[in-house]
């Protein structure tokens, strides 16, 4: 099978298009010919090994010290179930999916649990818009639900409103019920509006720290913001939720604990099955849309590692494999 391969890290051009074995299923596991997948900020850094602050040397550790222990990148997947392992259940052969695994959806093929993060396409909506829904809207729906424990009512701002978490961090803040503010460029406020905020604040000439609004929750999904900057926007027991953190941050949620009043929360999310089954009912409802911004074919995939890497791209980067 054809997969995008990479031996060592580096920039993109480290990765290569190849021609490897593909795997067989095994018992509890679907084999699924993929169709589509994405380009993800987690695949960039795992390509580049640049794992931000604290996860610096564990990220060394767990995904290869002086190289890449799993050389096909990619998480995010739709496809069609191709074989089944032994006891498998929830699945046939034919099945249209999408879903989230840890690794290995920039290929042809792709195992994965049945009990993982794997669920039949909503209704109406195409394998190349479910594709790019996992890692944001996992992302967004955890950190949002779950670690700022958003509530009705409640008001939110959200950092980088238009890119791959943030477009879906919007929506789901919206779903839940609060009232959305979102910081992008100027450029992309049309793109957030429609996905549900209210308001919108210009990075590029608005000064954020300037607004006179107080927010529940101050929600930075691209790692632009500080503790320090985020309390001067935050209500007096607001949240700051940073998608990326580092030692500072994980002092400053700890100490943050015992001293009342504003606090840092932290996490990771885990990508689990019920989770995506809450965005599958969602984006059959309409309620919850894919964000794409780019889409390249499997051949183009280190020009699609480039846009990411550039941290300015919009919405979701969709890979088609097939093409």
């Amino acid at each position: 099978m054809k997969a995008a391969v990479y031996t060592e890290y580096g920039g993109p051009d480290v990765v290569r298009i190849k021609e490897i074995a593909p795997p067989e299923p095994g018992a509890g596991e679907v084999l699924i010919k993929v169709s589509h997948s994405t380009v993800t900020t987690a695949d960039w850094r795992l390509r580049a090994a640049a794992f931000p602050g604290v996860l610096a040397v564990p990220g060394r550790l767990m995904f290869g010290l002086t190289r890449p222990r799993n050389p096909v990148l990619g998480s995010e997947f739709a496809g069609t179930v191709a074989a089944l392992g032994a006891g498998v259940s929830a699945f046939a052969v034919g099945d249209a999916v999408f879903g989230f695994a840890p690794s290995g959806a920039h290929a042809e093929f792709l195992t994965h649990r049945e009990d993982g993060a794997v669920l039949p396409l909503p209704d109406g909506v195409g394998a190349g818009e479910a594709v790019a829904v996992p890692f944001g809207g996992l992302s967004a729906l955890v950190f949002l639900r779950d670690f700022a424990n958003l509530q009705a009512g409640q008001n939110v701002l959200v950092v980088g409103a238009s890119g791959g978490v943030g477009g879906y961090a919007v929506q789901v803040a919206r779903l839940l019920g609060a009232e959305v503010t979102g910081v992008a460029s100027g450029a992309r406020e049309d793109m957030v509006r429609a996905l549900g905020a209210t308001g919108f604040v210009d990075y590029m000439t608005q000064d954020i720290a300037a607004l006179h609004e107080r927010f529940d929750v101050v929600f930075d999904t691209i790692g632009t913001m500080d503790f320090a900057r985020a309390r001067t926007l935050l209500k007096p027991k607001g949240v700051f939720v940073p998608l990326n953190f580092g030692l500072r941050e994980v002092w400053q949620a700890f100490w943050s604990c015992f001293r009342g009043g504003q606090r840092v929360k932290i996490g990771v999310n885990e990508d689990r099955k019920p989770d995506l089954a809450v965005l599958r009912d969602w984006m059959a409802q309409g309620r919850l849309r894919a964000v794409v911004g780019a889409r390249y074919a499997l051949a183009d995939i280190r020009d699609a590692h480039a846009l990411v890497q550039g941290r300015h791209k919009q919405g979701a980067v969709v890979i088609d494999i097939a093409a």
